[in-house]
């Protein structure tokens, strides 16, 4: 007896001495995207996938598996069905956590696990090439004297939200019209069949150079960064903020993230988040960003969950005010 505690006792001595064995992945690696083939959180997964598998940073080889029923619905659910499981890597947008508040999905916002954010996606009030106004405050001015369409992607998601907001911040109201896509919603206002729309800068840039709709104004605390020009005129530098013209949001942005199913180790988020730093800082990461318009910002552990906590709790008021929370 005397001998087995001793043996115990030194047993537990060298397990508290021992420190965690790091995560490394053991077998092939699942990205599952959240969205459908070729939108922006496929292309963002198959971007990234590429950089690892470049400069080999991870020592197995990935699959994309594409999820994107459901608004990526079917995506969050397939990602926490694999509880525990740190080679089922999740691609995704704040959808992760606002689809839980206004629909009724098979996940909770909690239930998976956040990683890092490496990009986000800025958003423009746009209009319709040939509308009247030419600044917000002037699309201010048109919408309180008669009835303005936007257009959008979805009803009760990003777009329709950005719009509730502008309209709380002005003071107006106007009709929201939601399509399939931002792609869509590119298309009816090229088409003048809405007067504007809050598309992210990749989505109305091939209108914006065919002279068929133009940007107004960035939802953006700062103007966006400098680049060649899109037009002969103008680049994305060139578009002021809206708060600058009068609509006082100082920002909107919809981040490009990663997530890992519940229950993870600790060991295995460190891991993943070490592999998107070294991803993010490559120069093909920088010419990705440039191709899509969107704005570089490695965000990862508390400041991560800070940002999330801070939409989670605009997006819950306006909600909220519509009438869109599940109860």
């Amino acid at each position: 007896m005397r001998l087995s505690s001793m043996s115990l006792a030194a047993a537990v001595a060298f397990t508290l001495a021992t420190p965690a064995i790091a995560f490394t992945p053991s077998k092939p690696i699942e990205f599952v995207v959240t969205a459908g083939a070729g939108g922006g959180t496929d292309i963002f997964a198959r971007t990234i996938q590429g950089i690892i598998q470049k400069n080999s940073l991870v020592n197995q080889s990935i699959v994309v598996t594409l999820k994107g029923g459901g608004s990526g619905a079917e995506g969050f659910v397939y990602g926490k069905g694999g509880t525990g499981d740190a080679h089922r890597v999740v691609f995704g947008t704040s959808n992760q956590w606002l689809l839980p508040m206004v629909s009724r999905v098979g996940w909770k916002r909690d239930e998976l696990t956040p990683v890092a954010a490496l990009a986000f996606d800025e958003f423009v009030l746009w209009a319709r090439q040939d509308a009247p106004w030419k600044t917000a405050g002037e699309f201010v001015a048109a919408a309180k004297a008669g009835q303005i369409k936007m257009g959008g992607s979805q009803s009760k998601d990003l777009d329709e939200t950005l719009v509730r907001i502008i309209e709380k911040a002005a003071g107006i109201n106007v009709s929201y019209i939601p399509f399939r896509s931002g792609g869509e919603a590119a298309v009816q206002l090229a088409g003048g069949h809405v007067d504007g729309n809050t598309n992210n800068p990749a989505e109305n840039t091939g209108q914006w150079k065919a002279g068929q709709g133009r940007p107004i104004c960035v939802f953006s605390a700062t103007r966006l960064a400098a680049g060649p020009k899109v037009t002969e005129t103008m680049g994305w530098s060139d578009i002021p903020t809206c708060k600058e013209q009068g609509i006082p949001i100082d920002e909107f942005k919809m981040p490009r993230a990663v997530y890992l199913p519940p229950n993870v180790p600790a060991e295995a988020v460190t891991f993943w988040s070490g592999v998107l730093k070294k991803v993010f800082e490559t120069q093909e990461w920088q010419e990705y960003i440039a191709r899509t318009s969107q704005s570089a910002n490695f965000m990862t552990g508390e400041a991560f969950r800070n940002f999330i906590a801070m939409d989670e709790d605009r997006s819950r008021k306006i909600f909220e005010e519509q009438g869109w929370l599940v109860r």
